[in-house]
């Protein structure tokens, strides 16, 4: 990682603003899990400026407004200040104002989202004084997040195969084929991505780890080059039935959708479910499907695929 220039007062940042914009993000795709992402046209917006005084002050309109916390311990704070210890330089005063409309624990990557935005904000600041490359970002954001497959998406845009090395993660970013058309239903409940992952085993069987590296070697097939594969291609065994007790709604509409051909899976850690249409034509047949069949209220988002990422622009110029 860049180090920084070894003093950088508050007057080298005093008038400075930003303005932050960070997709929505699904995770695991079926059998994808914690490496494949895809970045969705649902955005989170973020300014940011330095002020004069001491500490943060926090407006958050939208979705987690009156709940997520107004203080530093506000995650896109933190984000932010991390950002900038990692180069050895002080927080100065902040005012940010948050336009939310990514769903909050409902799998569609909403932590990533304000990690991400936090660090994009902090790049845009520190403009000119150190200069944060792509492998940066992707560092800093896993080491708040703890995995990258939701944060590689949100910050590169397009679908992101990310792994871990010793030398820290990485990223490959491919374009997805034009015919491929994401739809998420968002149930009204969430669920606790920790619960979620607590459900997983230690280990699974051979058979299951051999069925799911064939399903994610032919889901990159699917969605670069042959959409028409997406069914065969989202199958999964190793995360989505060990979850399935804890969200009965979720995992009921996706064994039906599944059944009527659609390729449904979990977004992320759920409840929310990720349907990858091959033609923007399937999306309303299966939005009527879960409309005629849902046993409780499901908004759904016909979303396109992000191929830019997050993106931040200095406003005090």
């Amino acid at each position: 990682m860049t180090t920084a220039l070894p003093v950088v007062g508050r007057n080298a940042l005093a008038g400075r603003s930003v303005v932050v914009k960070v997709p929505a993000t699904t995770a695991n795709l079926g059998p994808g899990f914690d490496t494949l992402g895809l970045a969705l046209a649902h955005y989170d917006h973020l300014q940011v400026e330095v002020t004069d005084e001491s500490g943060v002050f926090v407006e958050v309109h939208g979705v987690g407004a009156g709940e997520v916390p107004t203080d530093e311990s506000n995650l896109v704070v933190r984000a932010i200040a991390h950002t900038f210890a990692a180069y050895g330089i002080p927080l100065p005063g902040l005012k940010l104002v948050a336009e939310n409309v990514i769903p909050h624990g409902r799998g569609m990557g909403s932590s990533g989202a304000a990690i991400v935005s936090g660090i994009m904000a902090a790049k845009g600041l520190l403009e000119g004084i150190v200069e944060i490359d792509s492998d940066a970002l992707l560092v800093l954001a896993t080491e708040m997040e703890g995995h990258p497959d939701n944060v590689a998406p949100a910050l590169f845009g397009g679908l992101t195969i990310a792994w871990m090395t010793p030398e820290g993660p990485k990223h490959k970013k491919l374009m997805v084929h034009r015919g491929v058309s994401p739809m998420v239903f968002v149930p009204v409940h969430a669920m606790s991505t920790a619960l979620a992952r607590s459900l997983q085993p230690e280990s699974v069987p051979h058979e299951d780890a051999v069925f799911n590296l064939s399903r994610s070697a032919l889901l990159i097939a699917a969605l670069i080059q042959s959409p028409e594969l997406l069914l065969a291609a989202t199958e999964d065994k190793l995360h989505q039935s060990y979850r399935a007790a804890a969200m009965p709604e979720t995992n009921r509409l996706i064994t039906l959708l599944r059944e009527h051909g659609f390729a449904a899976v979990v977004s992320g850690a759920g409840p929310s479910i990720l349907v990858l249409a091959s033609d923007p034509g399937q999306r309303l047949v299966a939005a009527d499907l879960v409309a005629r069949t849902s046993e409780t209220p499901w908004e759904t988002l016909m979303l396109a695929v992000d191929f830019k990422g997050a993106t931040v622009i200095r406003t005090d110029a």
